[in-house]
């Protein structure tokens, strides 16, 4: 190593090792430091219940990972990245037995629908899909890390999607298409009738239009290790079971990049009340499951998708993020977001057993055990589910936390996606991934775009550095 390194990423997560990478490319000396003694953040892979079942505790599908400029522009494919597509991206079950769907196509998707609200969502997606990837370069680059390439479809997505969500479900008659898409907002964990809510449903539609919703051959480890795989091919470092608690802990370097929570940095760069003013969101209570076969279903379409909804309706999903995230307490029907890797990835679990991924909305830091109402929830759109079970890995809020410290209180969003937070995170700036520390930076999902496993805070955090760099 040398004596002066040009920067110093703290956590190796997708987002600490896209910025990493991006220095690196560009002839910067890097090095990462990783407190637990593997690498991923959210893209980890363990075997969290019985031999052979490999569960992802944290992020498990990703439409925005497939669909994410910063990991299209790297050789990932080279180093062992696979995308994995299921029969269809997502369904969202109903209690009759049918179930509405988010299909790669767009005319399958809106017949899921109904007749009445078909054409509407034809006319609200159609737009946009032609020109998705310059709008997701653009939406994901925001604040002004780049001009964007297409400002009037940018400006047309925002007059679409910065209302609450709640406005653009109205433009629906059924509640087929008024529940899919409630469920997809609760993704970012966000009230339904916060602002810009509608275009948290977008994106998620049209990335699955564009590209799927896929999972990773092996599991989400395979998208950490390729991007610590092209870094050391690059020349930088990583260095693991290095807990970092101030600055003077790090070699000496030019600039420093944590992909930590906003709370941490501050800790330790000395940064005082910097973020005091940070809000986390509500928690989430997970379930890993080893299956003996895979979940029974009712509706036939969410047998063969990799993602299911389960909310019986708009107002019942409405409800679970209401009580978690405003009220306090945990709901009693929870709105759950469940994954199926099998479906896509036979290697995840021995032959004809099943890897089963399941969470609910419970407030920050709940204590709690969600398991009994989990699983009633699952047996309503799945009877027989529970006879399914031969193993579970249970994870409240506090056991995420421990896991991953940028999960404060169980908040996997690494923050309230809500207010102003949804777009100008951590703080009210152009330039978020910098701090009052002129060497400082952030570029965790507690910056813009925000949560998911995609890099892109990473890759806008790392111009931020190179551009400093240079002028130093």
């Amino acid at each position: 190593m040398p004596s002066m390194l040009d920067a110093v990423v703290v956590g190796a997560g997708p987002n600490g090792l896209t910025a990493a990478v991006e220095l690196a490319r560009r002839g910067f000396s890097v090095a990462v430091f990783e407190a637990r003694g593997t690498i991923g953040g959210g893209a980890r892979t363990e075997e969290l219940t019985l031999p052979g079942f490999r569960h992802d505790p944290c992020s498990a599908a990703h439409p925005l990972g497939v669909n994410s400029p910063a990991f299209r522009a790297l050789p990932l494919e080279r180093y062992g990245l696979e995308w994995l597509h299921a029969e269809l991206p997502m369904a969202h079950p109903f209690l009759d037995g049918t179930a509405a769907v988010l299909s790669r196509s767009v005319a399958e998707t809106a017949a899921s629908f109904g007749p009445r609200d078909a054409g509407t969502y034809r006319r609200l997606v159609e737009p946009f899909l032609s020109r998705w990837d310059t709008l997701a370069r653009d939406f994901m680059s925001l604040p002004l890390t780049s001009l964007p390439r297409d400002p009037l479809t940018l400006a047309r997505f925002g007059l679409a999607g910065l209302p609450p969500s709640t406005w653009l479900m109205r433009r629906f008659h059924d509640e087929r298409a008024k529940a899919l898409f409630a469920g997809l907002v609760a993704h970012v964990i966000a009230p339904l009738g916060g602002p810009a809510t509608g275009a948290v449903g977008l994106i998620f539609a049209l990335a699955a239009h564009a590209r799927g919703w896929p999972v990773a051959r092996g599991g989400s480890q395979s998208i950490s290790d390729a991007l610590a795989a092209y870094l050391e091919d690059l020349g930088g470092s990583i260095h693991t079971d290095y807990e970092v608690k101030r600055l003077d802990d790090l070699p000496p370097a030019r600039a420093y990049i944590f992909d930590t929570s906003p709370t941490a940095l501050a800790r330790i760069a000395g940064l005082g009340r910097y973020c005091d003013g940070y809000r986390y969101g509500a928690g989430v209570f997970k379930v890993d499951y080893a299956l003996d076969g895979p979940v029974p279903w009712t509706a036939k379409e969410a047998r063969v998708a990799g993602t299911v909804q389960v909310g019986a309706d708009q107002a019942e999903i409405g409800t679970a993020l209401r009580a978690a995230s405003r009220e306090g307490r945990a709901p009693d029907t929870p709105f759950l977001i469940t994954v199926q890797p099998g479906v896509a990835d036979p290697t995840r679990a021995p032959e004809g057993k099943q890897v089963f991924w399941a969470y609910g909305h419970v407030p920050n830091g709940w204590r709690g055990d969600l398991t009994d109402a989990l699983e009633r929830q699952l047996e309503r759109f799945a009877p027989g589910f529970r006879d399914r079970v031969l193993a579970r890995a249970t994870a409240g809020p506090p056991e995420l936390a421990a896991r991953n410290a940028n999960y404060v209180g169980g908040d996997i969003a690494s923050g309230a996606v809500s207010g102003l937070q949804m777009l100008l995170r951590p703080r009210l700036s152009l330039f978020p991934y910098s701090t009052p520390h002129p060497a400082v930076f952030i570029c965790s999902s507690a910056t813009p775009p925000g949560p998911g496993v995609h890099g892109m805070s990473g890759h806008n955090a790392a111009k931020a550095v190179w551009r400093r760099l240079r002028q130093a």
